[in-house]
């Protein structure tokens, strides 16, 4: 069978005419190289029947419908402002749902700019194959992969931390993000295990720090945190809630040089820090897991960290972590 193409009218005269000899759609097909279900849809087009059918009047139905086709049309490829906004938000990562509520806020009283995130999906994925796609595809938080089935592993027995407040013992208005300057912490571990960035993420405002990181031992990781607390004002600094890793051995050496309270979540509940666990996806979308953070400059890391506080958010009724961080600090 060829490859499909558009009825012709010299077919649809065949068609007419076979239908008049009375032979089946299935004998027509067969005679014309189609499939069935092609001269059946053609045959019972526009209210049609086998003894309807006329050859001249259904190619200009199809000549109708053909010239109402958008063939690409899409708004963002025609109307230039659109187009420029959107390519512009999605090279600083922004997802198609954040930029058409910002289109909203922008432009609050043009309703050309206005855009479904459907629309933006749907263009990006029908755009022809070349870098511009690549590109603007790779800007997109989530990529399909292929799904792999885990692999069992041998249970690791880990010394436990010594004084450990659990989470348990964490004040209610933590819980309700009621006050700004509580923070999760954890760490994102790069190719082979060989490397390591942290990550800080303030639960009420959603502020993201990224830390780089020499290496995951204790000290290191306490004196980096460290530096990055005792930068913000101190009524921003006043928890932190990390799992149960090794790497947080020094908790106690932190909170007397930070005035920040440390709790631990309990083993194997990665949805008692959500915030930063969703957060670290976000982060993936700059570092992918493979990434060695041993290659990662500072710059690199400190603009993925502005690009993510700078980009608008649901959870914050569209506003960014910028916006809603320093209103707190007025």
């Amino acid at each position: 069978m060829n490859n499909y193409k558009r009825l012709s009218l010299n077919e649809r005269e065949e068609i007419s005419r076979l239908l008049a000899s009375k032979c089946k759609p299935s004998q027509i097909a067969e005679k014309l190289g189609r499939y069935c279900s092609t001269i059946t849809r053609e045959i019972a087009a526009g209210g049609c029947n086998k003894y309807a059918y006329r050859a001249v009047k259904a190619d200009r139905r199809a000549k109708r419908k053909a010239s109402k086709r958008k063939f690409g049309k899409r708004r963002i490829t025609t109307d230039q402002t659109l187009k420029k906004y959107i390519l512009a938000k999605l090279k600083l990562y922004w997802s198609p749902e954040q930029i058409a509520q910002s289109l909203e806020k922008d432009y609050p009283e043009n309703n050309r700019m206005r855009i479904s995130p459907e629309t933006i999906y749907a263009t990006l994925y029908v755009l022809p194959k070349g870098n511009l796609k690549k590109e603007l595809l790779s800007c997109l938080r989530r990529r399909h992969k292929r799904r792999h089935r885990k692999k069992g592993k041998q249970p690791v027995i880990e010394r436990k931390l010594e004084n450990m407040v659990l989470i348990d013992e964490r004040p209610e208005e933590v819980e309700a993000r009621v006050i700004p300057g509580h923070w999760e912490g954890d760490l994102l571990i790069g190719k082979n295990r060989q490397s390591e960035l942290g990550s800080l993420i303030e639960r009420t405002t959603r502020a993201t720090i990224l830390i780089p990181l020499k290496n995951r031992s204790a000290d290191e990781v306490r004196k980096a945190f460290e530096k990055e607390f005792n930068r913000l004002p101190a009524p921003m600094r006043l928890s932190l809630t990390y799992d149960q890793g090794r790497e947080m051995a020094q908790h106690e050496l932190l909170s007397i040089r930070t005035k920040v309270q440390v709790y631990f979540a309990h083993k194997a509940s990665p949805w008692e820090r959500g915030t930063n666990e969703n957060t670290n996806g976000l982060i993936r979308q700059f570092f992918p897991k493979g990434t060695d953070f041993s290659k990662i400059s500072r710059k690199e890391i400190k603009r993925a960290q502005c690009l993510l506080n700078g980009r608008p958010r649901k959870v914050l009724n569209w506003q960014t972590p910028n916006e809603v961080f320093n209103k707190y600090l007025r």
